[in-house]
Formats: structure tokens, sequence, C-alpha cells
């Protein structure tokens, strides 16, 4: 099954989404601003991504900026940032084939599914 991970008020997310609709393949949305990711998930969605937890930052976020930027913080601590501040994840992210990309640009989800 596609998945994605979707915030409807991104354009790049709304983006991501319109290639699926237009893929004519089966899948599913999950709003992860409501239906959160958890720690093990969030960690598990990385090693599918193959990048670091710092990658997945989205570092403009005022949270990002007020909390976080400058301190020196382990994958661990930000993967449980990312969990805390789900708005803190980079997105959309597409999850298909035991494989996961970040739809930036959108063309890539093109890559999985």
């Amino acid at each position: 099954m596609i998945t994605i991970l979707h915030n409807p008020r991104c354009r790049k997310s709304r983006e991501g989404l319109a290639i699926l609709e237009n893929s004519g393949k089966d899948f599913e949305v999950r709003k992860y601003l409501d239906d959160k990711v958890d720690e093990e998930e969030l960690s598990g969605i990385i090693k599918k991504l193959d990048i670091e937890p710092m990658a997945l930052v989205r570092k403009s976020e005022v949270i990002w900026k007020e909390k976080y930027k400058g301190k020196t913080l382990s994958d661990k601590a930000l993967i449980k940032a990312m969990v805390e501040h789900p708005k803190l994840i980079e997105r959309p992210i597409v999850i298909a084939n035991n494989k996961a990309v970040i739809g930036r640009p959108a063309e890539s989800i093109l890559d999985i599914i």
C-alpha cells in the first residue's frame, strides 16, 4: 500500500497528493498532524528514506527556531522533537514498497510508485 503523510495546508503536500491521484494507484492519505507518528514509526520512516533525522527537520518552522536552533541534538532527541511537534517533519512523505521519499520536488514521488 502507498501512503502519503500529508498536510492539506501545505502547497508541496497538495502537489504530491495530486501526483498520487493522477497515478491511478491505490493509496491512503494520512494527515500526520492529526494522526501522529510515534518515535518507533518515525525512526522506521527515516530508515526507509535513508537519511539522517536532521534532513527531515523543517528548520524554517517557528518552533524549531524558538526551541532547538543552535543546540546540538542527538538523533534520538531530533526524532522525539519531531514526534512532539509534527510540524517540524518535512512534507509530504510517500511510503511504498518498503521505501520512502520526501516529495520535494513532487515529481520525486514517481521514483517509488
